[in-house]
């Protein structure tokens, strides 16, 4: 079985190319999906998170405007949530893939947006990152309402930027242009895993790690 990581910043698209490799049949794990189970009512994370940030956690439910207004004036309790959060959702993926090994899948889809920050490449067996302009890429996320223009900029001075995520990826799937453009593309890489001929950059890296 092999591996595909799938990656890249806010609103560059990545949610839309993972949707299309699930309609296309592929098994995708969504590292988004488990960070919000486990912060779900009575989640598991949600005791260690209340430890971390007294108040954002009231009768088993986590108030997920505080956290995250909290969150965005400290860098502390960003890294905190990450040393919560992220060996639980490497636990779940963990599984994911014995799952999938098992079940003979021959690819499967690592949806990760911090999969170069927290080492995560390491055990695909190729990359594809997500880009889009920087201009599409805000106009998608205030478009969303969630996010004010300086809650954007705190998020994007933490994730690595784009220009470096493409040229450590394998694939670019470039998404600024129209779904069926992404379609296209996506299309073209599943033509790829199919035959074979998915770039082997990802795996002389792991090698030499």
């Amino acid at each position: 079985m092999r591996v595909l990581g799938l990656t890249g910043g806010i609103g560059m698209g990545k949610s839309t190319a993972a949707a299309l490799f699930r309609r296309a049949g592929v098994r995708v794990f969504d590292a988004d999906a488990e960070v919000r189970a486990l912060q779900e009512p009575h989640g598991r994370a949600l005791t260690a998170i209340g430890r971390l940030v007294p108040g954002s956690v009231r009768e088993g439910v986590l108030d997920r405007g505080m956290l995250r207004r909290v969150a965005l004036s400290d860098p502390a309790i960003i890294r905190g949530l990450e040393g919560i959060l992220h060996p639980m959702v490497r636990r779940a993926r963990e599984r994911f893939i014995q799952r999938a090994r098992r079940d003979g899948c021959r690819w499967v889809v690592l949806d990760i947006p911090l999969l170069f920050e927290t080492g995560a490449e390491r055990v695909c067996d190729a990359v594809a990152v997500v880009s889009a302009p920087a201009r599409i890429q805000r106009a998608r996320v205030l478009r969303r309402g969630k996010m004010t223009p300086a809650q954007l900029d705190a998020v994007l001075a933490r994730q690595m930027p784009d220009a470096l995520r493409r040229r450590r990826a394998d694939v670019v799937l470039q998404t600024g242009l129209s779904r069926h453009d992404t379609l296209r593309q996506v299309r073209r890489l599943l033509r790829a895993m199919h035959e074979g001929t998915v770039p082997a950059r990802a795996r002389t890296r792991r090698k030499h790690a």
